[in-house]
């Protein structure tokens, strides 16, 4: 990817007209409009948004907004949508991915052909497939067989909400080629969304898939009444386990208490803006996982991920207590309190950092 560092223009297609994915094209088109504000001179960005659904699509196209997630709320009036992913993905510089985790391998068969074969692939998703075990960046090279330099991910304390609203956020671009991760942040800073960089592609990635799980299970809690004490041990503890995962598979420890780890943890686990957290809490007042999955629109993706997080930790001989009780609960048949009362149950051992 030249055009960032040099004079040419930058096309960059966003893949999923869902909550994230529409948030994060607008983020793109803002901040591409900052930058030519700032430097005349600096490279045209052009941001297509793709969508399946032609409502949303026209909406989009029409009104510079996505009433199916963000009713009211204006959209920079240069963003442009298609439900043609081909048309979407041709001559893309840069291609941002924010389909649910569990679709990604079967989405990527069918656009590979419409890929440039020099084209940088950003994955906004934070889950673990099941079955193979794979995250999100490991599909991405796999399907596509790209060098890892031209695969990178974006996570941290993103509540979709609050940044369509263009309240100030962070996050983190990560890409084991630096220099990949340096003009990424250049196209994605604007002044509401600020992007730090990071080589430890492992630890960002699981960082984003265990909030999902813990976020389940402070949701849980808090639909069965406790209090703050509970919820905080959990997020506490829950970052400890997330820290285990993540060095036993090669990260940095230090990633995990930084925005991907303990900054994303903090919002998914205290918004009722997080899906995840949301999912949870109405499993702890008494729905049925069933019940909660009819009602809810968007994807909850510490549900399926769960599973998977869990056979890793297995696999790698981590202890995953959070992510066991959940997923008792979710797929098991256990009850929230049952599942609260293993987890309290446990003996006891002194705290250590990571332990």
């Amino acid at each position: 990817m030249t055009a960032p560092m040099g004079t040419d223009n930058v096309r960059i297609a966003v893949l999923g007209a869902g909550s994230w994915g529409t948030v994060f094209a607008n983020i793109i088109a803002d901040a591409a409009d900052l930058a030519r504000e700032r430097h005349p001179e600096a490279p045209a960005v052009e941001v297509v948004l793709w969508g399946r659904r032609a409502s949303v699509v026209e909406a989009v196209n029409r009104t510079s907004q996505n009433p199916d997630y963000f009713p009211g709320i204006d959209l920079n009036p240069r963003l442009t949508a298609t439900d043609d992913a081909a048309k979407a993905l041709s001559d893309a510089d840069v291609v941002v991915l924010a389909v649910p985790s569990q679709t990604l391998r079967g989405n990527l068969v069918e656009w590979r052909p419409h890929l440039r074969e020099d084209a940088v692939i950003v994955s906004l998703m934070k889950g673990v497939e099941l079955g193979t075990l794979s995250r999100v960046s490991q599909i991405i090279a796999e399907v596509l067989e790209f060098p890892e330099e031209r695969v990178a991910v974006v996570s941290g304390p993103n509540l979709a909400r609050e940044i369509a609203e263009r309240q100030p956020a962070t996050a983190v671009v990560a890409c084991p080629h630096e220099e990949t991760a340096v003009r990424l942040q250049s196209l994605f800073k604007s002044a509401y969304f600020r992007p730090y960089t990071s080589t430890d592609l492992v630890g960002v990635e699981i960082g984003g898939a265990m909030k999902n799980v813990i976020g389940l299970a402070v949701g849980m809690a808090e639909g069965m009444g406790f209090g703050d004490n509970t919820k905080a041990s959990l997020i506490t503890r829950g970052l400890a386990e997330t820290t285990r995962l993540a060095v036993a598979l090669g990260a940095d420890e230090h990633t995990l208490s930084g925005l991907a780890g303990m900054g994303d943890l903090v919002a998914t686990c205290s918004s009722p803006l997080s899906r995840n957290r949301t999912f949870g809490e109405k499993l702890g007042a008494g729905q049925t996982l069933e019940q909660v999955i009819a009602e809810t629109k968007q994807t909850a993706e510490g549900v399926k991920s769960s599973e998977s997080i869990l056979e890793l930790g297995w696999r790698h001989g981590v202890d995953l207590p959070i992510t066991e009780a959940v997923v008792k609960m979710l797929h098991h048949d256990l009850s929230p309190a049952e599942a609260l009362t293993a987890f309290m149950a446990r003996s006891s051992k002194p705290e250590r950092y990571g332990v």
